[in-house]
């Protein structure tokens, strides 16, 4: 794991630049770094080793060195593409997985990225051609973001903190990024807070030359359910591609641990892990918000040497400006922090650690997934009958059977947008002081135009992987672990996991009154059947608790006060939120902390 930086063009003092704009990224890669400038482009780079130690340092080049590779992530078939590659008569300098990236781009090209199998973001310059050429991988488990300048040059990097660092790059915030992130609780791809500034889609390829940019979508996450499939087929099947992909993840020439909270996800992960590490975190404010003693006992029956850690709530309110810091944007996942304190304890272990992202999203694990199997029987009313109802029903106090009869009248399209779902528009209406508050469903049409045709339960999982899994579960998954210089892999997101996935029948993901079934089923082949048949949780933290107590509700209170709250915010409307939530009126709590996320993060980048 690693991160690197870069520009084209000219500029005074370009190294002392380029070297500013590396250190800031220096938490991706303690071990060392590494730099290549010519007369075009200057690029800057920071290493974790993970793989060949010794000799893989970067940058990479091809045998004429007409071609420079900077690369963040990890290749799991190097060997295979190596071995490709020499038939093809290319040499070696190296043992490590990243030079098979820049022989097999001057031997593919871009059709060397569905050949892969791994997480990674890289750079190729070609210096015949004065190009460059960057990806991402398939579902954006490592980060890449980029500026073109008004000139015309680039400027990209692993993290926009290193952009940031550029001196032609204006740090200016894109307030209308509030509107969608208000909506979601995170900033809405491929848009950042930074004006100007844009994140690479996962699965795409930009093409940069002579002051144009080029953007290609290279891969698809598309369902194909084979109805003929039956339970038996699928649990074989997952089990048998999930543990070649463990074993795939796990090549390392360091130690690698896992994560372990009490789900089934990191369970079956941590069940390919007897007589290795394992890193749990819980919360010290009772036993709802500490489920470290599941994990301990699963730990004991694997035969995993287990490390916890219990968070108390001044180490978590302390470290929310720290946590904003290394996200680059505002993000309002409470679970974050957690994942921030697991990455710490782990990194004193371990330089590597497996974990369970990507297991809901591929196999249909949230309980929201539930919902259009639930609503079957309402919805064979005639629909305007259902709107009827749903309109009288939304005039309701929040009773028992309010919500479902409101979604209920509702299409898929307009009652679910995705995990999280903050402020409608006509709150945000009332929020925002200057942004224009649009309707939520409008950010995510696009991605339901792509998947027609498919089932309910599919299309919610496909804009899943697509927004949630990105903006959300993968940014903490990388920011976090990486802020401690720890490599997080994530078996369940791999190319051959989700070749299986997309062809299970969606009954045989969501039946017997769960979700995950025939993933839940394989992994019971593996840990106890209590593990595998655990409701899921997520990770419960105490939010709700502590914005009911005097200390924290001052202190969030004081924020909505601010001058920072004035300017983007009604504050009245901020205050009505927080004492309704505070006086046991209302549960507010992800509302009042979407808000105090941003607070947090503004001071952070443009308070301080």
């Amino acid at each position: 794991m690693c991160g690197f930086c870069g520009f084209t063009g000219q500029l005074t003092d370009r190294e002392g630049y380029l070297r500013q704009m590396t250190r800031k990224i220096t938490h991706r890669g303690p071990d060392s770094d590494g730099y290549y400038l010519d007369d075009a482009v200057a690029l800057g780079f920071r290493r974790l080793s993970i793989i060949d130690i010794e000799a893989a340092s970067q940058p990479l080049y091809n045998e004429d060195k007409t071609l420079i590779l900077m690369f963040n992530g990890e290749i799991y078939n190097y060997r295979e593409l190596r071995c490709q590659l020499q038939q093809e008569g290319h040499t070696f300098a190296t043992a490590g997985d990243g030079e098979v990236l820049v022989h097999g781009y001057e031997q593919w090209g871009e059709e060397l990225l569905p050949r892969l199998r791994g997480m990674f973001a890289f750079v190729v310059w070609d210096t015949r051609e004065q190009s460059l050429f960057i990806a991402r991988d398939y579902f954006g488990i490592k980060p890449m973001h980029y500026t073109r300048l008004a000139d015309g040059r680039l400027v990209f990097g692993s993290e926009i903190k290193s952009l940031l660092e550029h001196p032609d790059v204006d740090k200016v915030l894109d307030e209308t990024a509030l509107d969608g992130y208000l909506s979601f609780q995170y900033a809405v791809p491929t848009g950042t807070f930074f004006k100007g500034i844009s994140c690479l889609p996962p699965a795409h390829y930009l093409r940069y030359r002579q002051g144009e940019v080029t953007v290609h979508r290279y891969w698809e996450p598309t369902f194909d359910p084979d109805e003929t499939m039956s339970l038996e087929q699928a649990v074989e099947a997952i089990d048998r591609v999930f543990t070649d992909s463990v074993a795939a993840h796990r090549i390392s020439d360091v130690e690698v641990g896992c994560f372990l909270s009490s789900g089934v996800d990191s369970s079956y992960v941590a069940s390919y892990f007897a007589g290795q590490k394992a890193f749990t975190v819980g919360f010290d404010n009772g036993q709802h918000y500490n489920e470290s003693h599941y994990a301990a006992e699963l730990a004991a029956e694997v035969g995993i040497r287990h490390y916890t850690h219990l968070i108390t709530e001044e180490e978590y309110w302390d470290s929310l400006p720290t946590v904003q810091y290394y996200l680059d944007q505002p993000l309002a996942d409470p679970s974050c922090v957690a994942l921030y304190f697991v990455s710490k304890l782990a990194a004193q272990q371990v330089k590597v650690v497996l974990s369970g992202e990507g297991a809901d999203e591929l196999f249909g694990g949230y309980r929201i997934y539930h919902e259009p199997l639930s609503l079957q029987g309402y919805q064979r009313l005639p629909r305007w009958c259902r709107r009827a109802i749903g309109a009288m029903a939304s005039l309701l106090p929040d009773v028992k059977g309010k919500s479902f009869l409101v979604r209920g009248s509702q299409t898929l399209e307009e009652r679910f947008i995705g995990n999280a779902r903050m402020f409608n528009r006509r709150e945000k209406a009332r929020l925002l002081r200057h942004v224009s508050a649009t309707e939520p469903a409008t950010l995510t049409a696009e991605y339901y135009a792509r998947c027609q045709g498919q089932d309910e339960v599919t299309r919610m999982q496909y804009l899943d992987i697509n927004r949630w899994m990105v903006g959300d579960i993968l940014l903490k998954a990388d920011r976090m672990s990486m802020a401690h210089s720890l490599e997080l892999r994530v078996p369940f997101l791999d190319r051959e996991v989700f070749r299986v996935a997309s062809r299970i029948p969606s009954r045989h993901r969501i039946a017997a009154g769960t979700t995950k079934y025939a993933m839940r089923l394989a992994a019971a082949r593996h840990i106890p059947a209590g593990a595998a048949n655990k409701p899921k949780l997520g990770f419960p933290v105490p939010i709700r608790v502590w914005l009911r107590q005097e200390r924290y509700y001052q202190k969030v209170r004081e924020a909505f006060l601010s001058p920072t709250a004035h300017k983007y915010f009604h504050t009245s409307y901020l205050l009505r939120l927080l004492d309704a939530h505070y006086r046991g009126k209302k549960d507010n709590s992800r509302k009042i902390w979407t808000v105090y996320m941003f607070l947090v993060w503004h001071s952070v980048y443009f308070d301080d």
